[in-house]
């Protein structure tokens, strides 16, 4: 899988509409290249929001891999705030995002893919529970299974009410929750989750000691990997809606 040059007009600016009469901004990466005729929307983490390295460099790559990408504030980080909505709200805001997509960008109503970076994913796994959606699939990057220092307190008991496959990346010491804490999870869904793990990466998959080159590296694997998956994920949706012969 070889990467194109992004856009050279940069991603597509989106004003979305929830229900109570806010906005949130959001941002269109569209493949110049168009791979898979499919859409992922990445929600960000706690911490930091669509503007964030992370998001942005995460968002280009996947763009010029061929996969058209949506990046969002929740309300909370667009109104400069730090602590975030309850649930509830970040659901809301995600699932008006969810519908204002399909309607922006014509991969999305072919082929929708949704997820997020750490909380982002959580929510997102919350709003696949819904089969109303009509989701492709789920991309996790690097899932908060637990805060930091308490295991027991674990969000996965909604997990397998989700029915379309999901990829989980997970560093090997995400402080969230390792690979190993989330292999028992993920052995009871259906369909079969996908687990690809950061060797020694942290829960934004940073490694120790690695330089910059590295850690690009690090990075790109994990890039090719989520558009390889969804690749897979849409074609096989689409070879299932295929009249027999």
């Amino acid at each position: 899988m070889t990467p194109t040059s992004p856009r050279p007009d940069g991603p597509r600016r989106l004003t979305i509409g929830l229900e109570d009469g806010a906005t949130v901004s959001a941002l269109a990466y569209e493949a110049f290249d168009p791979q898979f005729h499919a859409t992922l929307v990445l929600a960000h983490g706690a911490g930091a929001g669509q503007f964030s390295p992370f998001m942005t460099s995460f968002a280009t790559a996947l763009s010029a891999l061929g996969l058209d990408t949506v990046t969002f504030n929740f309300l909370y980080t667009e109104r400069g705030r730090r602590v975030p909505d309850r649930r509830p709200s970040l659901e809301a805001c995600y699932r008006a995002v969810v519908r204002a997509v399909r309607n922006e960008i014509e991969s999305a109503a072919r082929c929708l893919f949704i997820g997020g970076k750490s909380m982002g994913g959580r929510i997102a796994t919350y709003l696949a529970t819904d089969s109303t959606l009509v989701l492709a699939g789920v991309v996790l990057l690097g899932y908060p299974l637990h805060p930091p220092g308490r295991p027991g307190e674990r969000r996965d008991s909604h997990l397998p009410d989700v029915r379309v496959p999901m990829l989980f990346v997970q560093g090997s010491n995400d402080a969230f929750g390792t690979p190993a804490e989330l292999e028992p999870a993920l052995a009871t869904l259906s369909p079969a989750a996908t687990l690809h793990v950061v060797e020694g990466g942290d829960h934004s998959f940073k490694v120790p000691r690695a330089g910059p080159t590295k850690q690009e590296a690090v990075y790109a694997d994990v890039q090719r990997t989520v558009a390889g998956w969804t690749g897979r994920v849409s074609r096989a949706r689409q070879e299932a809606r295929l009249p027999s012969a």
